[in-house]
């Protein structure tokens, strides 16, 4: 064979070889094929107050997607919203949420105050995302009360920081076990433009939440500023709360927005404000129409996502003096 039919024939091959290799790596990404961590950290120290909704963590894990045993996959397509078409992940959750009042020198019981209270749980969620739109099923079991160990956190955590302890937590929610059922749906893309170099778009939300931890219904929506927002559905935070993705799915080196937000909810029952105390009648009377308001950035580097979320949320009991501010932090790793 002449030298210049074989070095035709091998090019011709490494050319074969070259373009279904470019195949598979295409085919690869778009699969997805990594799962997703989330840390979550609210606390209103970042905000300068030490009360109410006082800190919150959260961590996650999200499935690799589609990778489902067969039959979760045919119990998960029987919620409303999730498909076969759908591309779907679980999640598993641990978190903690600790609440106390005002004044937290006292040790005496504060009746129209809101009450001590620690909320730690365990939760298990499915979420189906069908491109521009993102269904959120979610159950979360834990338990409120002493067994939850807020006090234990709280005041641990003060002595890190050489802070004063809070001293009324003998007068915190009695122990009750918790369940809550959580819907989300979220849409991505509405209303889309360019601004320049910019994109901008518009992600409404609503849901609701059942179960004796809370049940409430809610609605919103969230204004997104920057560059790639086809990378997520938003930052996520704890419940209850504006809804985001704990997974994000990076097209280039580089993604970054800016955002801002409003979550509307009517408030049927909140534990943490209708529950019965272990030493002493709590009276107060919660509002039943809350919102939520916030603000932040996030950015997105190869496997990292890196967020901050300052919130605003309305009065949540007649009689407090002013709306509550606290910070928001999440950390999310794909691997």
């Amino acid at each position: 064979m002449h030298t210049g039919a074989l070095e035709r024939r091998i090019a011709a091959k490494a050319l074969i070889i070259a373009t279904l290799y470019c195949s598979w790596i295409g085919a690869s990404a778009a699969e997805d094929e990594s799962g997703t961590f989330n840390f979550l950290w609210e606390n209103d120290a970042i905000a300068g107050t030490d009360h109410h909704y006082t800190n919150g963590v959260e961590l996650s894990y999200l499935s690799i997607e589609d990778h489902l045993w067969d039959w979760f996959r045919n119990g998960s397509n029987l919620l409303p919203g999730v498909s076969n078409d759908d591309h779907t992940r679980v999640g598993l959750t641990l978190g903690q949420s600790i609440f106390t009042p005002d004044d937290t020198d006292a040790t005496q019981p504060l009746p129209d105050q809101r009450p001590y209270a620690g909320w730690l749980y365990l939760g298990i969620a499915v979420v189906a995302n069908q491109g521009n739109q993102l269904d959120t099923w979610a159950l979360n079991l834990g338990i409120v009360g002493p067994s939850a160990h807020g006090e234990q956190v709280q005041n641990g955590f003060h002595d890190w920081i050489s802070s004063a302890h809070a001293n009324g937590w003998d007068n915190q929610l009695s122990d009750t076990p918790g369940y809550q059922l959580l819907y989300e749906h979220r849409w991505r893309n509405i209303g889309k433009r360019r601004l320049g170099p910019l994109e901008m778009d518009f992600s409404p939300h609503l849901g609701f939440s059942f179960g004796n931890i809370a049940t409430y219904a809610n609605a919103g929506i969230t204004l997104r500023l920057g560059r790639d927002l086809h990378n997520d559905f938003g930052v996520p935070r704890i419940r209850p709360s504006l809804p985001g993705s704990a997974f994000f799915q990076p097209r280039d080196g580089l993604g970054w927005y800016v955002f801002a937000g409003v979550d509307a909810r009517g408030v049927a029952y909140n534990i943490f404000l209708d529950g019965d105390a272990s030493t002493y009648d709590v009276d107060i009377h919660k509002e039943t129409f809350v919102y939520d308001a916030q603000a932040g950035f996030a950015v997105i580097w190869r496997k990292l996502r890196v967020a901050y979320t300052y919130v605003i949320r309305s009065r949540e009991f007649e009689g407090q003096e002013q709306p509550d501010r606290f910070g928001s932090v999440g950390l999310t790793f794909r691997f």
